[in-house]
């Protein structure tokens, strides 16, 4: 499979993961919500690896490669999951679907070849997020002022850029699995450990279960997904295509959180999801 592909894959499981994470941030405590899904993800990936080649630590420059991916996934999970707390989705979803962004960057920075036109699409992602958040009518919704909203979802950006670059170049020198299960572990026992000095409670409440444990499989299959790309060509086409998890996200949220969606917002939406399937063509 083509690294667009299983990008569109990763996309696909992040939009459902993602709407799930809005509904449940209502009434489950988001850190406790965290641990569940990683450890879910984390069952998940060792139950692949042992069917296939068993578990070993990644060696050498990878391990830490690896090990810097699960760092960043933390972060990266963090920001998303306190941003689609504090919402609306319509403000969120697009500022962290703009990561591709550093992905062309961190492919440039690399080597790769990046046209004008290429560029251009960047532009047009930027502008399109501008218009997204600039847009966003607190008046009659809920949600928190934008500014920290905005803060969280960067962060997030920022987290998923990195955590897909480091664990690409793992996975190019030692394999995307052993990559992927260590940057997992790397990601839980830190959160554990941020649990316990924070002092914050792992009980999620049955009724929650089952949807963070579906959550978990559907993280667990997208970042597989798009570490596994690190070895084919053009692997930042994964990320990029990943990207478009945004617009499921939104249009669920639209569907089943009734959350309005101004015109405006929707062409800005549609704007940058069309720069950014552009970057993936």
């Amino acid at each position: 499979m083509s690294a667009l592909g299983l990008g569109l894959i990763a996309a696909l499981c992040w939009g459902l993961h993602d709407i799930t994470i809005r509904y449940l941030s209502r009434t489950v405590p988001l850190m406790g919500a965290l641990a569940v899904v990683l450890a879910t993800g984390l069952g998940f990936q060792a139950t692949v690896l042992a069917a296939t080649e068993g578990a070993r630590l990644p060696q050498g420059p990878a391990l830490w490669l690896s090990i810097g991916s699960g760092l960043a996934f933390l972060v990266a999970s963090l920001g998303l999951y306190f941003a689609f707390e504090r919402g609306p989705v319509r403000l969120v979803a697009p500022i962290i679907g703009a990561y591709p962004i550093l992905s062309l960057l961190f492919a440039f920075l690399a080597g790769a070849p990046i046209g004008a036109d290429q560029v251009l699409a960047v532009l047009v992602i930027v502008g399109a997020v501008g218009v997204v958040a600039g847009l966003s009518d607190d008046s009659g919704d809920p949600a928190p002022p934008k500014g920290p909203t905005i803060a969280l979802s960067m962060i997030a950006a920022i987290g998923f850029a990195a955590t897909f670059k480091l664990g690409q170049m793992a996975a190019t020198l030692d394999g995307e699995l052993n990559a992927t299960l260590l940057a997992r572990v790397t990601a839980l026992v830190l959160l554990l450990a941020l649990i316990v000095i924070r002092r914050q409670t792992l009980r999620v409440g049955a009724a929650a279960l089952l949807p963070l444990v579906v959550m978990g499989l559907l993280d667990g299959v997208a970042l597989l997904a798009v570490i596994s790309a690190g070895v084919l060509d053009h692997p930042q086409l994964a990320a990029v295509a990943s990207s478009m998890f945004g617009l499921i996200t939104i249009v669920l949220a639209w569907a089943f959180l009734r959350e309005s969606m101004s015109r405006p917002q929707w062409v800005g939406c549609l704007a940058a999801f069309l720069a950014i399937g552009y970057l993936a063509w």
